[in-house]
């Protein structure tokens, strides 16, 4: 009891102090938060090193230090290689290859958010409105983050966590409100710094466990449990076979991407020499964050029937329990700071992309000269930002009291369905010049409404149990719009070839 005092105490502590630094950077870059512009890109010259750690810190979130090393917790070694090695890799790649082509492009087309970019590329101020209502479903993305957090913060404060994720919410979306891009890009890379101190630390955890090799670590899985050892877990509803595990990650991977506050990013270098060293700098920090979901197995080794005290550890649980109980006080703090700091990264992240898009996207074309946006821009952005919080603490309330095995789930049902209709639009967009609005439209609303079949009907034999895997509906989703657009690509050129014809 008394460990867990000062421990409590320490965090307290530490996170008043956390609090006050981040305040610093939020009041230093809202001195130079003059206009929707500034809020959305920024006014400083930011170095390439600072952007590159902070998308690392956005791309990674609390999915993937808090959430996603529990289902390995649960799953085995399926798992890691669904969300270390395969996810990774195609995520990684295509960030590569899209940023450089979306930059250029986003240059052109001078775009603040990724509706904007997709409206300006494709000439349709219609098509902007839609991927402007779309990106709603990042909601559920803030609502897993500020689960994670809650669950962090909750557990090392001993707090009641209604309560604590109300304060967080209030805290985070009040800060938000002010220095935007100007501040998060520090923010972020103060957050990174933490990060990749508490992604060393969470695997070098681990180190005896691997004083027989490899080979006796994998036997130590199978002394717990043989499924936990095997490339496959068919028990899982997430990993049980070849097409689950490598082949749908590997499209969701590719078009993972195509969220706004990942793909955005390049947008902040203000040349383009930077480019490959902020790329450099993101991509060698991602492949260190992505490799934290080996925590999950160390876990199931120390705890192999995951109970804390009588009671099954959830799955959102997990890394929670092994950073309040197998580290002492002082590596606790800074593992909890770290975890905070994975959080709020995205979080920001988030609420910023998120904010500008309701404002600039949506209110603007809709009610711009009602409302006097492009005078009151900042304040009326401000407003957007607390229906945010209200939305997110309720969605959140419900996901602490009734998660389906893990918010997680919850989260990539939204975000999935966000970016398989992003991925069309946005490759071609930057790729094939020329391409037809009713193609990427068609392709767009073809993503979403068969995400949202699969998931909900639901299609497939492997959608069919009480928990359903969203990266199925996503990548059925991702291929039938791929297929669709192509489609209207074929159909366009073969209309304007008869109309000539005919001339």
């Amino acid at each position: 009891m008394d460990v867990a005092n000062s421990l409590s105490t320490a965090v307290l502590a530490l996170v008043l102090t956390y609090m006050a630094v981040i305040l610093f950077f939020v009041f230093r870059g809202a001195k130079k938060t003059k206009s929707i512009n500034d809020y959305a890109l920024g006014s400083f010259l930011f170095s390439p090193t600072a952007v590159g750690l902070s998308l690392a810190a956005s791309m990674t979130s609390a999915a993937t230090f808090i959430i996603n090393p529990g289902f390995v917790a649960y799953y085995g070694v399926a798992g890691v290689i669904s969300m270390a090695v395969v996810l990774p890799l195609a995520a990684l790649g295509s960030l590569i290859v899209l940023t450089k082509g979306f930059r250029k492009a986003g240059q052109t087309v001078k775009a603040l958010t990724m509706a904007q970019w997709i409206g300006n590329m494709y000439g349709s101020k219609r098509y902007s409105i839609f991927f402007a209502f779309l990106s709603l479903l990042l909601i559920t993305f803030i609502v897993l983050i500020c689960v994670g957090l809650t669950k962090v913060l909750s557990a090392s404060l001993g707090v009641d966590e209604i309560w604590m994720s109300f304060m967080l919410i209030a805290f985070i979306f009040g800060y938000m409100m002010f220095g935007g891009a100007n501040s998060m890009v520090y923010t972020n890379m103060v957050q990174a710094i933490l990060m990749v101190t508490v992604a060393i630390i969470l695997l070098g955890s681990g180190y005896d466990h691997f004083s027989t090799g490899v080979y006796g670590f994998l036997e130590k899985l199978k002394a717990t449990d043989p499924v936990l050892a095997e490339w496959k877990n068919e028990q899982s509803p997430l990993f049980r076979d070849f097409f689950e595990i490598v082949i749908c990650q590997i499209i969701v991977g590719i078009a993972i991407v195509c969220q706004p506050h990942i793909i955005t990013k390049s947008l902040l270098l203000k040349s383009e020499a930077h480019v490959n060293k902020f790329l450099w700098v993101a991509v060698l920090t991602e492949i260190l964050f992505f490799s934290v979901v080996l925590v999950g197995l160390y876990v199931r080794i120390l705890n192999p029937e995951l109970l804390d005290g009588d009671k099954i550890i959830p799955v959102d649980n997990v890394v929670t329990w092994y950073v309040v109980n197998h580290f002492p006080v002082y590596m606790g703090l800074i593992l909890i700071l770290g975890l905070i700091s994975a959080g709020l990264s995205t979080l920001e992240g988030l609420i910023q992309s998120l904010s500008i898009t309701i404002t600039s996207d949506i209110l603007d074309p809709l009610a711009g000269k009602a409302l006097n946006i492009e005078k009151n821009g900042i304040f009326i952005n401000k407003l957007v930002i607390i229906m945010l919080a209200v939305v997110s603490f309720f969605l959140t309330k419900d996901q602490l009291i009734n998660p389906n095995l893990s918010v997680g789930i919850f989260a990539q049902n939204g975000v999935y369905a966000y970016f398989s209709a992003a991925f069309f639009p946005v490759l071609y967009g930057t790729f094939r010049k020329g391409t037809p609005v009713m193609a990427a439209f068609g392709a767009s609303l073809t993503a979403v409404l068969v995400h949202f079949s699969v998931y909900y009907v639901p299609l497939t034999s492997y959608m069919q149990g009480p928990v359903k895997n969203p990266g199925i509906a996503a990548a059925f989703a991702i291929v039938a719009s791929i297929i669709v657009g192509n489609l209207l690509i074929f159909w366009s050129k073969k209309t304007k070839t008869a109309q000539l014809q005919t001339l």
